[in-house]
């Protein structure tokens, strides 16, 4: 494909700049700047996991939510081991390993996220202990067998014979019994036990049933707390009953993470369904990167399960009992409000509020009369996004519907908006993305499920991943078709719609449509399409495109003119990106980066980057939405969209930003950066060495303001004004 800019519509982008070419100019080439200028991204991944794990240990935060914390630490370690240890540990075994963007050897790299990742581990455990008598002091109690009585031990005795024993299957290990295969993330107990005919000891293997509740409820005491046991716990307790006759002389727990990456060599005759599904068999062979067990195993069980699970000293991480702290999750679940954040109930956005309360907001003549930006949870996706495709799927006028699918959720009504439309007669196109890590699997199933109700579905181009979020509907009024697309940050999820930040883009503009259109086209015909007005398209221009924009603020910092960069994503890594930003640092540009995980830009070096400030915020919401924002003397141009700064969003897929032109978007998006980098609000500030410190509380020890509240607040003090097909939103400054 030929690569030409993106910015050249003379309507939108009247600053364009001359070179149209996709060629990197050589003032980004890096080889003036200094060669220690990056942070090892494997290493700032560790210390957003961190703080990740600070708010877990943070007094202030409500107790189920620390407890929610720890869960999510708990499972963001785990896809960090599955995915990015085991691809590095992959690429060391056959070869292809190279150093690090700082210049660190691929195996010393695996040292360091070893030390760092033991020593949060560790901490991790630790911060689980020391709520354990908090939620007991508050009514939640998770003991041990050996805290119960004898009224608790008979009751759970019969439990045990009728609900657990049935579904256990111990394996024993010796010259006619193999090694059983010990799949990834399951939690086993190691037992070893005595025959006492022959003295000869023996070893077995008992896997935790997962489709058992991790914790067990127990009996009502009395005393009005929740009572919980560990699964892993209550059957330790009842070997006997297993190994009748034996003596049980040690058992320990233990569990075994792998590589759970899948690659997919990709066939342009191969059907994609096929090829992934036979790799999503082979994922639960891969093999182990990573063994806990509890820090009472013997070393005679340790050596053996080393041994046959072929893991080195480092690989072994010895921690307290109870192991897989994701199981913390169901804890989390417990209705108790005075233990949670205080409820947030997401509020219809103002311009499609209808004017009668019993009344459905017409979302397409809302649209017509403005643009409209939405701003989740604070903003309802059920009455935005969702009632956009639902009253599309209804509408007579409507002839065709176009969407992207990266990940949704069960009984999705996005996908049943879509089949209600292809039911209906509608052109109904499905862009379904079913290399979503980890989501394979579901998005093989709605695939399937939409194809059956007679909706084209398509898997993108061969070789990229379908990340972008895009929506487009066309509608019939009177003699023409109209475009209405939906271009946003989010995913397509009504259930992560509730905790993940996103900002969403409904317009009429009929270019933008067009450019929607072509793209579409471009996803699943042969079209190959040279330029789109609106939008910066990755693989092709998205980069390029964003790099002239910050080139621009540097000759405006050098000829005195307004300048400055605003940059809001989940990850900074592209080195080209990063030293464009070091070259208008050194220019006196002013620049912010609010980053939520991976920052690989070290911010306040004196002679490199004086001039960049980065923070990073968490809480009760997963701060997911990309924002890119430049003062363009004056004339600001504002981009949101799916692409993080990394070289998998540029470079191997199919990412999208679209400009906003509306003047109360554009001061939204600046209120909003004002609010997450002022001194006033609490947050983490990244230092030149890469250390991360938290900045909760002002210089009188006063609590700093929580961002996300702020923004409720905000929200809810908003009021719509009449008329039209929906109303009209007045000014206003969101894991």
């Amino acid at each position: 494909m030929e690569r030409t800019s993106n910015l050249d519509d003379p309507s939108v982008a009247t600053d364009r700049l001359d070179d149209d070419t996709d060629e990197l100019p050589p003032w980004i080439d890096g080889d003036d700047l200094p060669v220690d200028r990056f942070l090892d991204r494997e290493l700032s991944w560790l210390a957003f996991n961190q703080r990740v794990l600070e708010l877990a240990e943070d007094e202030t935060v409500p107790l189920l939510e620390r407890v929610n914390f720890l869960a999510i630490f708990a499972s963001n370690l785990d896809e960090f081991f599955m995915v990015r240890v085991a691809g590095l540990k992959r690429r060391i075994m056959t070869g292809i390993a190279v150093p690090t963007n700082i210049g660190t050897p691929p195996r010393q790299v695996l040292d360091d996220i070893s030390r760092k990742a033991h020593e949060l581990q560790e901490r991790h455990a630790a911060a689980f202990r020391a709520l354990v008598p908090e939620l007991a002091e508050a009514g939640i109690a998770i003991e041990t067998w050996q805290q119960l009585d004898a009224d608790d031990r008979a009751a759970l005795d019969e439990v045990f014979s009728t609900r657990i024993f049935p579904v256990l299957m111990p394996l024993a290990v010796d010259p006619a019994h193999p090694f059983p295969y010990i799949s990834g993330l399951s939690l086993n107990l190691s037992v070893r036990v005595r025959n006492p005919n022959s003295d000869k000891v023996e070893f077995a293997r008992l896997k935790v049933p997962s489709v058992l509740p991790r914790l067990l409820r127990l009996p009502d005491d009395g005393s009005g707390r929740l009572r919980y046991l560990a699964l892993e716990d209550f059957i330790s307790n009842h070997l006997d009953e297993l190994f009748p006759g034996m003596e049980i002389l040690e058992h320990h727990e233990f569990r075994v993470t792998r590589n759970e990456d899948v690659e997919v060599e990709e066939d342009e005759s191969e059907n994609l369904i096929q090829a992934l599904e036979r790799e999503l068999l082979k994922r639960r062979f891969g093999p182990p990167i990573r063994l806990e067990i509890t820090d009472d195993m013997d070393d005679v069980t340790l050596r053996l399960l080393m041994q046959e699970l072929d893991v080195t000293e480092a690989e072994v991480y010895r921690l307290p009992a109870p192991l897989d702290l994701s199981a913390l999750f169901e804890l989390s679940r417990i209705d108790r409000p005075a233990l949670k954040y205080r409820k947030h109930v997401p509020v219809t956005p103002a311009q499609l509020v209808p004017g009668e309360p019993t009344e459905r907001a017409d979302v397409f003549a809302a649209i017509r009369s403005r643009d409209i930006l939405v701003h989740h949870p604070y903003e309802s996706f059920a009455t935005s996004v969702q009632a956009f495709l639902e009253q599309a799927a209804s509408d007579p006028d409507v002839l065709a519907i176009k969407q992207t699918l990266y990940r949704t959720s069960g009984d999705s009504p996005i996908v049943d908006a879509l089949i209600a439309a292809a039911e209906a007669g509608k052109a109904v196109l499905a862009l379904v993305e079913v290399k979503a890590r980890f989501d394979e699997v579901n998005n093989i199933g709605w695939a399937r499920k939409l194809e059956k109700a007679g909706v084209h579905v398509v898997y993108g181009l061969v070789g990229l991943k379908t990340h972008c979020k895009l929506a487009l509907v066309i509608r019939r009024e009177g003699d023409e078709l109209r475009h209405y697309s939906h271009i946003g940050t989010g995913n397509y999820n009504p259930k992560t719609s509730r905790v993940y930040e996103d900002i969403g883009l409904f317009t009429a503009d009929p270019q933008v449509g067009k450019d929607v259109t072509r793209l579409f086209n471009q996803l699943s015909g042969y079209a190959i399409e040279k330029k789109f007005k609106r939008l910066l398209v990755a693989p092709l221009h998205l980069r390029n495109g964003l790099l002239k924009r910050i080139r621009a603020e540097e000759q405006n910092a050098r000829e005195g003119k307004p300048s400055g960069i605003r940059i809001k994503v989940n990850s900074m890594v592209d080195e080209a990106i990063i030293d464009a930003l070091y070259r208008a640092s050194q220019a006196g540009v002013p620049i912010d980066v609010w980053v939520r995980g991976i920052c690989s830009l070290k911010p306040g070096v004196r002679g490199l980057s004086e001039t960049i400030r980065v923070r990073s915020v968490l809480g009760r919401y997963l701060e997911h939405s990309r924002v890119f924002s430049f003062e363009n003397d004056g004339n600001p141009a504002v981009f949101i969209g799916s692409a993080d700064m990394m070289h998998r969003n540029l470079d191997r897929r199919v990412e999208v930003l679209v400009r906003l032109s509306a003047p109360e978007h554009l001061a939204e998006i600046d209120a909003l950066f004002d609010l997450a980098m002022a001194d006033t609000t609490a947050s983490w500030w990244l230092d030149s060495e890469g250390a991360w410190t938290r900045k909760n509380r002002g210089p009188s020890g006063d609590t700093l303001d929580d961002m996300q509240d702020v923004l409720m607040r905000r929200r809810s003090l908003r009021r719509p004004s009449s008329g039209g097909g929906g109303s009209r939103r007045h000014g206003g400054n969101h894991w």
